[in-house]
């Protein structure tokens, strides 16, 4: 009996589940065994491995007899509901790296980790885990000094402040013990810090995979924590090992640090 994983990719054709793919194609421990892409995608009906034995094709819809043991969703705002409904349906595990989600998804999040395993990461760079709690240390430590967040990311990119940027804050708020949505302030909003606040800027360009910078400054003196990603192979490489570790977990809320520290 093989011991690979099966898994549901959602969001087989983007950027992110294009990587999976790639990444997977030289791994025998986890295997894709259902490519979803939306309706009108280009990928529908085409073949995964194109040239290969294996029969898999793109499809829109998850057929009854497909047996899964998680999902994992890279896909968009708009179509990541479709993907948790189907997670709940099947009661597989859910992986997300999905970005862009409002309240009423969050709190949806909130809600499947009662019935089903739900690992959602807005980065699933090992390096990312590690700034996140860097950015926690430092401002714990200088409760005082002005934070900023600046990232970067490619021209097509839909959401900003990118999902990783927003936890980066999140993480800066908890820390000093703020109310992270009282003290964010993004570029619409107003252009003058007030003390205490959290600021955010977006830069969109040509092919950036990835780019955060995490500024802590005060009269004099500034530390600035960056991250860099070149190639979006290490968020996939992270996403397999998040599938791989919440396989047969019971129902509840996980994160990177979870899979991490295991």
């Amino acid at each position: 009996m093989s011991s690979s994983i099966p898994v549901v990719l959602h969001g087989a054709g983007g950027r992110m589940g294009q990587a999976i793919l790639r990444v997977l194609g030289g791994r025998d421990d986890v295997a894709v065994v259902a490519a979803l892409v939306r309706r009108d995608s280009p990928f529908a009906g085409q073949p995964v491995h194109p040239g290969s034995d294996r029969a898999l094709h793109y499809a829109s819809t998850l057929a009854a007899d497909v047996a899964a043991r998680v999902l994992v969703d890279f896909s968009v705002a708009a179509a990541f509901d479709h993907g948790l409904a189907l997670a709940l349906e099947r009661k597989l595990p859910f992986v997300s790296g999905t970005t862009g989600l409002d309240a009423r998804q969050h709190d949806a999040l909130a809600r499947a980790a009662e019935s089903i395993p739900v690992l959602w990461a807005a980065n699933f760079s090992l390096g990312v885990a590690v700034l996140a709690r860097l950015v926690a240390t430092a401002a714990k430590a200088l409760p005082d000094w002005d934070c900023e967040i600046v990232e970067a990311h490619h021209a097509r990119k839909q959401d900003a402040p990118s999902g990783t940027a927003l936890m980066l804050g999140r993480e800066a708020a908890s820390a000093r013990s703020q109310d992270f949505d009282t003290v964010a302030r993004f570029p619409h909003t107003d252009s003058v810090r007030p003390a205490g606040s959290i600021g955010f800027a977006s830069v969109r360009a040509a092919d950036i995979v990835g780019e955060h910078t995490v500024m802590f400054a005060t009269a004099g003196e500034r530390i600035e924590l960056v991250h860099r990603a070149t190639d979006r192979t290490i968020f996939a490489r992270g996403a397999v090992a998040a599938a791989r570790w919440i396989a047969g977990r019971p129902p509840g809320r996980y994160s990177l640090d979870d899979v991490i520290s295991s």
